[in-house]
C-alpha cells in the first residue's frame, strides 16, 4: 500500500532505539524526512546510520530531551515544522507508591504528559495550516490495563490520553489527526530494563520473568518493533486521515477487553 508520505517531514522523539527507531525506520522506509530526537548522542548517530544504510534515506540527529524547554527547543531548530510528530519516552522502572517523591511525580509528568502536550501545542496550528498533520503519542497498555508498580507510568500516560481525547477532535476536519499507540510486551531494551528491575524487587530471575511474561500472552511471544513501526507509520499516512483521538492497543491480544 503507498501510504501517501513520501517527502513528508518527520520529527521522532526517542526515536535512537527501541519503538521510537521502529517508527523512525519504517517512516523513512516509506520516503519521509525523518529526524530523530534523543538524550544520547551515540546512540542517535547508531540509530541514523542503521536507517540510512537500510533506506538510503538521511536522518537527521539532535541530542535533546523532551522533558525540558531546551530540549524542545533544540528539537524544533532541526524540524521546525513537521508533518508528522512522533511523542515517545521512557517509562520509570516498577515501584512502590510509597517510595515516590513529588519530584518523582512531576519527573514523570513531565517526560509523560506534560512534554508531548508542549510539543502538539508547538506545532499543530502549523499543520493545519498546511492542511496535513500526524500526531502520535507512544504510550502504553498500562492506560487500560493498570499495573500497581507501573504507577507513575499509569497516571501520566493516563493525564495525556485524556488530553488528547479532548483535543483531537478539533483539528480533523483540517486532516490533522492526534492518536496513541498503546504498546504490550516487546521485544526492546526498555522491556528488559523493566524485567531487570522486576528481577531486582523480588528476587527472581531474570529469564524466569521474561519467559513467563512471553508464555502469559495470547500471542505466546513479544512484539517485534517492526511490527509496531509499521502500525504507526499506518497512522501517520495520508489513508488513516478518518481516525482520531483513539487509543489503539498492540499487545498480541493481552488485554482482555472487547473495547
Amino acid at each position: 500500500m503507498e501510504l501517501g508520505i513520501a517527502g513528508r517531514t518527520a520529527l521522532v522523539w526517542g526515536g535512537s532505539r527501541g519503538l521510537g527507531k521502529a517508527a523512525a525506520l519504517q517512516l523513512a522506509r516509506e520516503g519521509a524526512r525523518v529526524h530523530i530526537a534523543a538524550r544520547n548522542a551515540q546512540t542517535l548517530t547508531a540509530a541514523a546510520d542503521e536507517i540510512l544504510a537500510a533506506t538510503g534515506q538521511a536522518v537527521g540527529t539532535v541530542s535533546a530531551d523532551l522533558t525540558t524547554a531546551a530540549g524542545r527547543e533544540a528539537a524544533l531548530a532541526l524540524c521546525p515544522e513537521p508533518d508528522i510528530l512522533i511523542n515517545n519516552a521512557d517509562g520509570p522502572v516498577p515501584g512502590d507508591f510509597r517510595h515516590w517523591s513529588r519530584e518523582d511525580w512531576i519527573a514523570a509528568l513531565d517526560a509523560m504528559m506534560l512534554g508531548p502536550i508542549e510539543m502538539i501545542r508547538r506545532t499543530v496550528d502549523g499543520m493545519a495550516e498546511r492542511g496535513f498533520g500526524r500526531v502520535i503519542n507512544i504510550s502504553s497498555r498500562s492506560v487500560k490495563i493498570a499495573q500497581a508498580e507501573l504507577g507513575l507510568s499509569n497516571g501520566a500516560r493516563a493525564g495525556l490520553v485524556g488530553f488528547v481525547a479532548g483535543l483531537a477532535r478539533a483539528f480533523v476536519s483540517r486532516n490533522v489527526t492526534i492518536n496513541n499507540l498503546l504498546p504490550g510486551i516487546f521485544d526492546t531494551d526498555g522491556q528488559r530494563r523493566h524485567v531487570q528491575a522486576l528481577a531486582d524487587r523480588t528476587g527472581r530471575a531474570f529469564e524466569e520473568i521474561w519467559r513467563e511474561r512471553a508464555e502469559a500472552s495470547p500471542a505466546r511471544r513479544y512484539g517485534r518493533p517492526e511490527e509496531f513501526g509499521a502500525c504507526c507509520a499506518f497512522l501517520c499516512s495520508a489513508r488513516a486521515a478518518y481516525i482520531t483521538g483513539q487509543n489503539l492497543l498492540i499487545d498480541g491480544g493481552s488485554s482482555p477487553g472487547a473495547f
